[in-house]
C-alpha cells in the first residue's frame, strides 16, 4: 500500500505501524529503506526476513537529528562530530561505538553502530514523529532483495517487496545511491563505503585525511552496509569496459556509438538483448557527464534494463577522479554478481 508521504494521515499511519512492530518503506535522498524500530528487536528480525539479508550484515539506524546519536552511541570523537555539523541531515553515515544494550539487533554482533539523519522531509517528518512516540530511531536498510538494485522510487519498493507494505511515497529519490560510510570507531576517519560526498569534502569538514578502507582494515575493523564484493546487481549480467573496446564490442553488433563532439567520454550503460531473441538487437542509453547526475539516475536505468528482459549490460567504467568514486563502487560490485 503506497501512501502519499507529505500527508500527515500518512504519517500518523506509518507510526502505529512502526509502533506495532511492523515494517514500513520509507524514502530518504540516497535510497528507499525498509524501515522498523531499531530497539524492537523482533521488528528488526523481520527486516533481515524479508530482505533475505543475514543477520550479521549490520544495518544503519536513522535518526530524526544530531542529538538522537546520544542515544545510541557512547562516544562521538571531534571529527565525527564536525562531519555531522557539516553533512547531516545528509548522504553520510558515521559508524561510532554502541551503547551497551542497545539497538544490538541492527549491530550483526558488533559493538559499534552506524547511524545517519537523512535529509528527504518525509523521512524528517517519519522521525520526528517516531521519537514524541518512543522509537529513538529507525533501522532502514534499503528496500530490496538483498544484493540486488537498491529502490530509487515506491513503485521499485513494491515491485521488490510485495503490494502490502505500508510505503510513504516521496517521490524519486534525489542522490540514488546509498550513504558515505565513515568508520569513527578507530581514531581517525575510515572511508568504509564511498557516496557523492568526495574525499575532499569529507576531509575539509573534518579537518583531517580520510583514510582507505583497504589500508585500516585489521582486528576489530567494523563490518557495514553494503561493503560486500558483490552488491547492488540487476538480474542481467553486467560487465564494466573501457571506452574503446565498448565501441569495439558495439560495432561488432552493428551500432556505431559516438560522443557529443567535444563533449568528455560519457558514461553510458549498453544492453544486448538475449541472443535467443528471434531478433536481437541493442539497447542503449546514454547517461550524464555528471557524476551527481548519473547517481541520480544509476539504479533507476538498471531497473529499466532489467524489465526490458536484457541478459547482458555492457557499462563504460568511469573515470578515475573523486567524484565518481561512488558509482564506481556500485557498479563494480554489481559487476562482481
Amino acid at each position: 500500500m503506497i501512501l502519499p508521504g507529505g500527508q500527515p494521515d500518512s504519517i500518523d499511519a506509518a507510526v502505529r505501524a512502526l509502533a506495532a512492530g511492523e515494517l514500513v518503506g520509507l524514502p530518504t535522498e540516497t535510497v528507499y529503506g525498509l524501515a522498523a524500530d531499531a530497539c524492537n528487536d523482533a521488528a528488526v528480525a523481520r527486516v533481515f526476513a524479508a530482505k533475505g539479508r543475514p543477520s550479521d550484515h549490520p544495518l544503519i539506524v536513522h535518526v530524526a537529528s544530531a542529538a538522537g546519536v546520544t542515544k545510541f552511541a557512547q562516544h562521538i570523537p571531534a571529527f565525527a562530530q564536525s562531519l555531522m555539523d557539516a553533512f547531516w541531515p545528509g548522504p553520510l553515515t558515521l559508524i561510532l561505538p554502541r551503547l551497551p544494550c542497545v539497538a544490538a539487533a541492527c549491530a550483526g554482533g558488533q559493538d559499534s553502530i552506524g547511524l545517519r539523519c537523512p535529509s528527504h522531509p518525509v523521512a524528517l517528518a517519519l522521525l520526528k514523529a517516531c521519537a514524541e512516540v518512543g522509537i529513538a530511531g529507525l533501522a532502514a536498510p534499503s528496500a530490496n532483495q538483498f544484493g540486488r538494485i537498491s529502490p530509487t522510487t515506491a513503485a521499485h519498493v513494491q515491485a521488490e517487496l510485495g503490494q502490502e507494505l505500508l510505503t510513504l511515497d516521496g517521490g524519486a529519490c534525489s542522490v540514488g545511491i546509498e550513504s558515505s560510510i565513515i568508520d569513527c570507531t578507530r581514531g581517525a576517519p575510515v572511508l568504509l563505503r564511498p557516496g557523492v560526498l568526495t574525499r575532499a569534502q569529507l576531509e575539509s569538514a573534518c579537518g583531517c585525511a580520510v583514510l582507505e578502507r583497504d589500508a585500516a582494515l585489521g582486528p576489530g575493523a567494523p563490518r557495514a552496509s553494503g561493503t560486500l564484493e558483490s552488491h547492488y546487481a540487476p538480474k542481467a549480467k553486467l560487465r564494466l569496459m573501457d571506452s574503446e573496446s565498448l565501441k569495439t564490442a558495439a560495432r561488432l553488433l552493428g551500432a556505431e556509438l559516438t560522443a557529443s563532439p567535444g563533449a568528455p567520454p560519457a558514461v553510458a550503460l549498453y544492453s544486448r538483448a538475449s541472443q535467443s531473441s528471434p531478433t536481437p538487437g541493442l539497447l542503449q542509453r546514454r547517461m550524464p557527464d555528471d557524476a551527481v547526475a548519473v547517481a541520480r539516475e544509476l539504479f533507476s536505468v538498471l531497473r529499466d534494463f532489467d524489465a526490458a528482459g536484457v541478459k547482458l549490460i555492457w557499462v563504460e567504467t568511469p573515470p578515475p577522479s573523486h567524484e565518481w568514486d561512488g558509482v564506481r563502487d556500485r557498479l563494480q560490485r554489481a559487476a562482481a554478481s
